[in-house]
């Protein structure tokens, strides 16, 4: 009835009539907003966050939140755990978008908060897309927070560090919560076969394609379910198959188990493409990884190591392009690091191809397992030890060019070649040339 405080029409509506209307009101809520949890114990995923003892699941249990911010993509939780923080308290909760929320509707949250506040009962006020909101727009929530008259919790699938002032986003704890697996989307679905669906029952073949393909996002899986069991109760239809499922999330199943043969099937033709310079392939194979619910990391880390094996210094670059693509994968998340992932794709499917380094080392790997590991030259020792020699290092920055024609390998090693450039890393094979000469020719250790 609080709102009531505020809302005249609220104040006069017969409360019989209300509890009809929110009845009918939840009845008509989507399957998402019918199976949100409302305990802990019912709540799926998130475990980093919400393991025993810690700040966030102490702060739900005790009824006791803190202004916060809870960063994650669509679909991981961010709502339902906001409202399971004001539930569990004596606050009242006060919900806006910033999507559509501008500062007066703000100033209404606070005007109703001080209100409260003066009869001593505690505001929630939680704010989905905070990072919508621009400076001043912020600006104005900083007194309220400072204060302690409202709570805020912020929800934004955007870094807060980039999206929320600095003022501001002192004040608040980040929670950062990861998009579901696959099986814990399933887990929701089966949960909402049972308990929320009244149409056919759903083929277990659905529900594992749905989880594989809603991209850890959870309401868009439970709303695709919503859709294909209401489609096949309409047309009469035993079972929610498949098929139904594929037409409601409007994708295609694809054959790929990501622990088994076509896991390493996919990702080898990724790799033999992206070798063979073929953007388009290398697209392809990358799309049937994501579609399949590969996991990005596996692929990325593949990246990382083609851009050293089969690139190398042909394009130094292309090492520093894959792990940027790495970092996207851990920092952005799925789904928006997909596009990291393709930009990574074609650069190195067109970055021009050496093995030379991968070469290289295989032959001093070779050379160390025939010969064994040579004594270190005393001039290259790190320091003094009892009984052996050291010093007479000569310092190549001593020297014009920067080089020192004093022998650099092993004994016995002298003279050993294991780098040889290719026609790809012309610059190198230039410079090695000139740094041989330079050194004294190949009768001495480079």
């Amino acid at each position: 009835m609080e709102d009531a405080l505020f809302d005249p029409a609220a104040a006069d509506a017969d409360p019989a009539e209300q509890r009809h209307a929110g009845a009918r009101a939840e009845e008509r809520a989507p399957l998402a907003v019918r199976l949100r949890p409302t305990g802990l114990e019912d709540f799926v995923g998130q475990s980093h966050l919400l393991g025993e003892g810690s700040a966030l699941r102490v702060a739900i249990e005790q009824g006791e939140p803190h202004s916060m911010v809870l960063y994650g993509p669509p679909g991981s939780g961010k709502t339902t755990l906001a409202r399971m923080l004001a539930e569990r308290s004596p606050a009242v909760l006060e919900q806006l978008s910033a999507v559509a929320a501008g500062r007066a509707e703000v100033r209404g949250v606070i005007e109703r908060a001080s209100h409260r506040q003066a009869r001593g009962i505690p505001t929630v006020f939680f704010l989905d897309e905070i990072h919508r909101f621009n400076k001043a727009q912020q600006d104005a929530l900083l007194p309220a927070v400072e204060e302690g008259l409202i709570t805020l919790i912020g929800a934004t699938t955007e870094n807060p560090a980039f999206e929320v002032n600095g003022a501001l986003l002192s004040r608040l704890r980040v929670y950062a919560l990861g998009a579901l697996s696959a099986e814990e989307v399933a887990t929701v679905l089966r949960a909402a076969a049972v308990r929320e669906l009244e149409g056919p029952p759903v083929d277990e073949d659905a529900i594992e394609f749905l989880a594989a393909r809603s991209e850890g996002d959870a309401r868009t899986a439970l709303n695709a379910l919503e859709l294909a069991s209401a489609t096949a109760a309409r047309r009469g239809e035993e079972r929610v198959t498949l098929e139904r499922a594929e037409d409601a999330l409007q994708r295609r199943a694809l054959l790929y188990d990501k622990r088994g043969d076509l896991h390493y099937d996919y990702v080898s033709a990724w790799i033999k493409a992206t070798r063979g310079s073929d953007p388009d392939a290398s697209l392809y194979y990358l799309a049937v990884m994501l579609e399949g619910g590969e996991d990005p990391r596996f692929i990325v880390r593949r990246m990382v190591i083609l851009a050293s094996e089969d690139i190398g210094n042909a394009d130094p670059a292309a090492l520093s392009v894959a792990t940027a693509a790495a970092q996207a994968v851990e920092h952005v998340g799925m789904p928006e690091a997909r596009f990291a992932l393709a930009q990574a794709a074609i650069y190195l499917a067109l970055a021009p191809k050496s093995n030379a380094a991968a070469r290289a080392l295989q032959a001093a790997s070779q050379h160390v397992r025939e010969h064994g590991a040579a004594a270190v030259p005393p001039w290259l020792r790190s320091g003094g030890r009892p009984g052996q020699q050291r010093g007479g290092y000569d310092n190549p920055h001593e020297h014009p060019g920067h080089l020192s024609a004093q022998p650099l390998l092993p004994e016995g090693v002298a003279g050993a070649r294991f780098y040889a450039p290719d026609e790809a890393e012309r610059e190198l094979a230039r410079r090695l040339a000139e740094v041989r000469r330079a050194r004294g020719g190949d009768n001495r250790g480079t």
